[in-house]
């Protein structure tokens, strides 16, 4: 993702919520909405949410997460925004509520909903298998800007997804047409990651926790992180993408929002309830695991940082061939 976000003055941002807040608070269940399976990137940001805002006693009443499976996210998507005013309904969110729109997918975007916050990043990384020749994200660098086509590129789980996204903006950034590359799609990441290290193409673009447990047992070498600096653990001596001559960021971005319709006052209540949640120790900590990057915005500055990520998108897919 290109958005940036940023935290700011927490304790500025929790008092005024937290004044424009003391007219509403949540009166029955709580759902927040995941558009994956158990298991998958929304689902555990969902479930991560319930733990700690539940461990907080942040909400008075029960939270419940609802997993609405299928088409990239916009069946969540619609499920939420078909319940207009209700700020009981929380969808998590990211670049496939704007990808949907673009490509045609959904008519559904991020401007038929009420931004709440963004919350984490989750950058992407370029892998290979340890036997692989290319050593350094140099090497797959002059080798893609030579003929995007000679090597192929598996990643999750559709065309335009965020992924797919980060390795054509690579090619972008290197001076190429972001629409010659040798793509396989698969259904997950750990697809993806059986097929490299069966032979069966080059190189991934996944999720760095995807990566962790492949790069101990030696299996894997991870060759550049698309974040804004170098990430921690097992990874902490890959360098980014920019310390290695090619200066771009992607990663999948997850946020919230809520339907339209809801007040100023439901709004600032979650802005404070989040605001609270992303600073516990239990969220730092969970982020941490996962190789996420804490990314927490409101207001005006998400609203601007949403505007600019859509056209950032919009161009991208043009690129792609994928945008309607």
């Amino acid at each position: 993702m290109r958005l940036a976000g940023y935290v700011g003055s927490f304790v500025l941002l929790a008092a005024s919520a937290g004044a424009g807040a003391q007219g509403w608070a949540p009166t029955k269940n709580v759902e927040i909405v995941a558009g994956s399976v158990p298991g998958g990137s929304n689902d555990r940001t969902a479930r991560l949410m319930e733990r700690v805002l539940n461990a907080q006693k942040a909400v008075p009443t029960s939270i419940t997460v609802v997993n609405k499976a299928g088409g990239g996210g916009s069946i969540a998507y619609t499920y939420v925004h078909q319940h207009r005013g209700d700020p009981h309904y929380l969808a998590i969110v990211g670049t496939g509520l704007m990808s949907n729109q673009i490509i045609g997918a959904s008519p559904l975007g991020y401007q038929d909903f009420t931004p709440i916050a963004t919350l984490m990043n989750d950058y992407a990384v370029f892998a290979v298998a340890t036997e692989s020749a290319l050593k350094t994200g140099k090497d797959l660098a002059e080798r893609v800007k030579k003929d995007p086509r000679a090597l192929t590129v598996g990643f999750a789980n559709a065309f335009g997804s965020t992924r797919h996204q980060a390795v054509g903006l690579m090619i972008k950034t290197l001076g190429g047409n972001a629409r010659d590359l040798k793509p396989v799609v698969f259904k997950g990441s750990a697809e993806a990651i059986t097929a490299l290290l069966g032979g069966h193409i080059e190189y991934v673009v996944v999720g760095a926790v995807n990566t962790v447990s492949h790069v101990a047992n030696g299996r894997m070498r991870v060759l550049a992180v698309a974040a804004p600096k170098r990430l921690g653990g097992p990874l902490a001596d890959v360098p980014t993408w920019k310390e290695q001559g090619v200066d771009f960021v992607s990663g999948s971005w997850r946020g919230i929002v809520a339907a339209q319709g809801i007040t100023q006052a439901q709004v600032a209540y979650w802005v404070a309830t989040l605001g609270k949640m992303t600073e516990s120790s239990d969220w730092k900590k969970d982020l941490d695991k996962s190789y996420w990057t804490d990314d927490f915005s409101t207001g005006d500055k998400l609203r601007k940082d949403l505007d600019e990520e859509f056209a950032a998108t919009k161009a991208l897919l043009g690129d792609l061939g994928l945008a309607k």
